[in-house]
């Protein structure tokens, strides 16, 4: 848990290597899924901690503090999930939950050869989803549409949804401003730069 909170809130020790930290800035859009054993207002981590929705709210508030999202969606897929997003107070965060307050988060399927369940209901649609509706960058499909694909004829729990802390109509918004990477490059002139090149 207090990885997490720490990876958020960039407050790792200095050693940490770039690939384990969030290098994110004001112009990004950040993307937190959280999984796992959960109740009313908390989730558990290997059985060992607990993270509660007001550490959640409170290290995404640290986070708009330090300009380290533009906009962030938050999707939470454990029993009782919607009540890890409804203490959240920042702005330009969307939220989404595998089920509501008082709702079980399912298993899809396990593996026999092994005894466990494998996958989670809302997981398993996600992917469904992502994998048929989402084939590139330039895939129009809505948020709108992503959050309505787990019905409760697939998910069995009620998927809930958090927007009163974002202004854009998930209509208008496009899975793939979350769920996909861009790099942009910039060229530089070389004369720009008062060094001599030569010299390399």
């Amino acid at each position: 848990m207090q990885n997490l909170v720490r990876l958020l809130t960039s407050r790792q020790i200095q050693s940490t290597p770039r690939n384990k930290r969030l290098l994110s800035n004001s112009q990004s859009n950040v993307l937190i899924y959280l999984t796992g054993h959960g109740g009313e207002g908390f989730l558990k981590f290997q059985d060992a901690e607990e993270l509660t929705s007001q550490d959640v709210a409170d290290a995404i508030e640290t986070m708009w503090q330090q300009k380290k999202y533009n906009e962030l969606m938050l999707i939470a897929d454990t029993c009782q999930s919607e009540s890890m997003y409804q203490r959240i107070y920042s702005p330009n965060v969307l939220a989404t939950s595998s089920s509501l307050v008082g709702e079980d988060s399912l298993s899809h399927h396990n593996d026999r050869s092994i005894g466990v369940y494998i996958i989670d209901r809302y997981a398993y649609y996600m992917q469904q989803f992502l994998d048929q509706k989402v084939l590139a960058l330039e895939s129009n499909s809505s948020l709108e549409n992503f959050v309505k694909y787990c019905d409760k004829s697939k998910c069995i729990s009620t998927v809930g949804v958090r927007t009163d802390l974002y202004e854009k109509s998930l209509k208008e918004v496009r899975v793939t401003d979350f769920f996909g990477s861009r790099r942009y490059a910039h060229p530089f002139n070389p004369n720009d730069f008062n060094f001599d090149w030569s010299t390399l």
